[in-house]
């Protein structure tokens, strides 16, 4: 068959439109002045949008963001404030729960939590990592009062009550407006916990809950910054929920999202590698969420990833309330959210679907906990990637076999292709029938890269996931969760689609790709008239890939290098030591003599194409 070869023309011309497209990136691209006047015009909007919301509310009760309590004046506004229900005097402080892995600071004021700190981690730069802290989060309860107000009990005082109870740390937090009457919060922690039990109760409160009204809980917060590449760990900071009988759903990573869902079980604000998880007993039977991403490809110093908010109403049953529920702060690992299975907390993790994330929860992500318990973290992709390799050594017999068919094959295919030049309809005619007298599918080598398809996407999704790769270091790679540098570029510049670091194992890996293709594809692929050069797209790949890997988990990129350079190993072996070419061909001869008997499609397909051939002639 006659085959097109990549002349210097096409090569300029590949490099004039690669020259194109990053003149128009740069061009397109926003000045510092329009980005600052856009800024402002956002603001402008959001405080009108505020201020028209707040129009049309009712009175809503707010506290100064700071209350002087030897200022008798300011204690007397804040009592006015209340009204007559008589809540508790205005108590500044916060109590702090704390056990051997998890940190928590509770503010009198609101009762919420104002600093969520793991003990066992640090960010990229060395600094603990903190869940909650500098008022990125909030939470609390809106309800309407007796008197038709709005009262948010982020604006109340609690009075707090710290004990413990058979070793657990036990944290009551109550409003009152008496001994009797009173809104609790309720916080327990047990030793070395990162989960929370937490509780909001009321006693007596029907005086001043409105029960016609809808009582609703709103929760929000802005994932902290963690690891070096804000953009690679935003890509993997998501909301995700369970609701409707276990049904898992996610909001999207890349845009602003928001929905509207029903029976709602638990709510995961994933940061990447750290989680804030908010589950119930009793599902919520509504819930609004929302996600917006704070993220710009220019933003790459920024110290947030996306914004969090949820309203989830509750009920008042006979003038009260009561609401068993958890808080989660801790690591995205899998042997840590395994221990609250009732929960069903480890479906937060982002395994892949369908069967891609069978594969990696049950098949990878334990196999690769075994070997790292024995092996340094980076020798331990290496020794999974042999083996994966050698189980699937019987698909790349198949795959390289059906390309020595193909090969020899191949001059009977070219002759087809010179003796029918001038009819492409017919030479594909009897190419397609010389395939079936020799018993070889064109396509029979898709077949094996296929079923490597699900191993390719669970690995794919395991190594930028794993909890277990992250800031373990192996070579010149210092955390095989995230990407490696050996240069870095100047501050402030940066290759569109590449990055602003050179990464090592993208290279390596791509190198290592670019011959595979050269075994695979370099002799085999036959190039039709009119098609294009299919070559050429298969090596420019490697190049596709160099970029795309660069800012990928340096793990992942160590996988492909290692996967890649033993296949090329195991291709040698196949075509030196175990297939023979000769007897490949006569093989192919004896298939001709047999009789071939037509299937359906086969059968089929030759009529359609004797039918247009006819058409073609008249």
């Amino acid at each position: 068959m006659e085959e097109k070869k990549l002349d210097v023309n096409s090569i300029i011309g590949f490099v004039l439109i690669f020259g194109i497209l990053i003149f128009m990136f740069y061009t397109n691209r926003p000045t510092p002045e329009e980005i600052a006047e856009k800024e402002a015009q956002q603001e402008q909007v959001d405080l009108q949008e505020a201020a028209a919301e707040a129009d049309k509310t009712a009175p809503v009760i707010k506290a100064a963001p700071a209350l002087d309590l030897n200022d008798s004046t300011a204690v007397a506004n804040y009592k006015g404030q209340i009204g007559a229900f008589g809540f508790t005097a205005p108590t500044e402080g916060a109590t702090i729960l704390e056990n051997e892995v998890l940190f928590l600071k509770i503010n009198n004021k609101g009762g919420e939590v104002i600093e969520a700190k793991m003990k066992n981690f640090v960010t990229y730069d060395s600094i603990p990592v903190y869940l909650i802290k500098d008022g990125n989060a909030s939470f609390g309860l809106s309800f309407s009062t007796s008197d038709n107000r709005v009262l948010n009990t982020q604006d109340l005082f609690f009075e707090p009550s710290l004990t413990n109870a058979n070793g657990n740390q036990v944290l009551s937090l109550k409003a009152k407006t008496s001994n009797n009457q009173y809104l609790e919060y309720r916080y327990e922690m047990k030793p070395s916990d990162y989960l929370v039990d937490f509780t909001i109760s009321t006693q007596g409160m029907d005086r001043v809950i409105n029960e016609s009204k809808p009582v609703s809980l709103d929760w929000k917060l802005k994932g902290i910054r963690h690891s070096k590449s804000i953009v690679y760990e935003n890509r993997y900071t998501r909301l995700t929920y369970n609701h409707e009988d276990d049904k898992l759903s996610k909001l999207s990573e890349g845009s602003d999202d928001e929905e509207v869902e029903e029976q709602i079980k638990w709510i995961s604000y994933r940061q990447h590698f750290f989680s804030t998880i908010l589950a119930t007993d009793e599902p919520f039977k509504t819930g609004e969420l929302s996600s917006k991403n704070l993220v710009e490809e220019e933003s790459r110093t920024f110290g947030y990833t996306k914004e969090y908010a949820s309203v989830l109403p509750m009920e008042v049953k006979g003038g009260e309330l009561s609401k068993n529920m958890h808080f989660y702060f801790g690591p995205t690992d899998v042997d840590v959210l395994s221990n609250y299975e009732d929960l069903g907390l480890v479906d937060s993790i982002p395994f892949g679907w369908g069967i891609f994330g069978m594969i990696n929860r049950y098949v990878f992500t334990p196999f690769y906990s075994f070997l790292s318990t024995y092996f340094p973290y980076g020798i331990a992709i290496v020794i999974m990637t042999i083996l994966v390799r050698l189980a699937m050594s019987p698909v790349t017999y198949k795959s390289y076999l059906s390309q020595a068919k193909m090969k020899v094959l191949k001059p009977e295919i070219t002759e087809l292709g010179e003796k029918y030049k001038d009819n492409a309809m017919k030479k594909q005619q009897e190419t397609m029938k010389l395939y079936g007298k020799a018993g070889v599918s064109p396509m029979s080598g898709c077949v094996p890269a296929f079923l490597q398809m699900p191993i390719f996407y669970a690995l794919f999704m395991f190594f930028p996931t794993s909890f277990a790769l992250r800031q373990k270091p192996f070579l010149w790679a210092d955390d095989l969760s995230s990407f490696d540098t050996i240069y870095q570029f100047p501050e402030g510049f940066a290759i569109p689609f590449y990055g602003d670091h050179v990464s090592l194992f993208p290279i390596l890996a791509s190198i290592a790709i670019f011959f595979y293709m050269m075994m695979t594809t370099g002799q085999n692929m036959p190039t039709q008239p009119g098609m294009p050069n299919m070559k050429f797209i298969m090596y420019l790949m490697p190049f596709m890939m160099l970029f795309f890997f660069n800012n990928y988990a340096s793990g992942l990129s160590l996988y492909y290098f290692v996967s890649n350079l033993i296949t090329i190993g195991i291709m040698l072996v196949i075509k030196n030591f175990i297939l023979d070419n000769d007897k490949i061909h006569a093989q192919i001869q004896e298939n001709k003599k047999k009789p071939k008997k037509e299937n359906k499609f086969q059968k089929k397909m030759r009529e359609m194409m004797e039918q247009a051939d006819a058409q073609k002639k008249k």
